[in-house]
């Protein structure tokens, strides 16, 4: 199975300050492979680093085979790394179309731009109904629907979702996690970054948890639950 992202011995933060130490993740394509941490991790700075928005002080970011580090974040984008930003960050004032339009904005095609309208709108049966609505008059729920959506819209490779079950009710989360699973079998590669351990590992091939500023431990969903780091990591408990 092809490696389609490959993070080798990177460290990464802000300025000077150094978040994150010699980080070793790969994500195979067709995968859906979760990085796992509580708040203050530091998933969100390893999420930075791939998009060009954190300070790379050693190692490398590959995709495709490509060494990215550095990349602005349009180009980025434009090599078929999508992200779902935490916190579902629609725009509040416009409408679900528009929404939707602005992730398709590399489309120069007007019949490709339809194409994958028509895919979103496969799997958000709900955002065509709603299409004129404007974003801020929607629930949390279909705020998550859209903002995954218009991440689709991009048509990426892989897609990178961070923290997709915060402040949903537990039939969203469910839900929001049953959606993931149809966009991988779809053929999106996924990389789910998130705290809900019960969920995650359902759905995932392959975990890393993130803790103390590093990859701790990595394995099968079946590994990471059973692990003595994770129950520390996330429970407090003693190895």
């Amino acid at each position: 199975m092809k490696s389609l992202l490959e993070i080798s011995n990177l460290t990464c933060g802000y300025d000077s300050i150094k978040i994150l130490n010699d980080i070793n993740l790969t994500v195979k394509e067709g995968q859906i492979v979760s990085l796992l941490g509580v708040n203050g991790a530091g998933k969100t700075t390893l999420i930075n680093s791939i998009f060009g928005l954190s300070k790379i002080f050693n190692g490398e970011i590959r995709f495709n085979n490509e060494v990215i580090n550095g990349y602005a974040t349009h180009d980025v984008v434009q090599k078929g790394i999508g992200c779902i930003p935490e916190g579902r960050k629609v725009f509040p004032n416009m409408t679900v179309g528009d929404n939707l339009r602005v992730g398709s904005y590399l489309v120069k095609e007007k019949k490709e731009a339809k194409e994958r309208f028509q895919k979103v709108f496969k799997l958000f049966p709900k955002l065509k109904e709603r299409v004129s609505q404007i974003a801020s008059g929607m629930s949390g729920g279909e705020q998550a629907m859209l903002s995954i959506g218009r991440g689709m819209m991009l048509k990426p490779k892989i897609l990178i979702i961070d923290e997709p079950s915060l402040g949903l009710s537990p039939k969203l989360i469910q839900d929001t996690f049953e959606i993931i699973k149809e966009i991988n079998n779809s053929g999106v590669t996924i990389l789910l970054v998130e705290q809900n351990v019960e969920q995650t590992i359902k759905i995932s091939n392959y975990c890393y948890l993130l803790s103390n500023n590093k990859i701790v431990v990595h394995g099968s969903g079946v590994d990471l639950s059973n692990n003595s780091e994770m129950r520390k990591a996330y429970f407090g408990e003693k190895k």
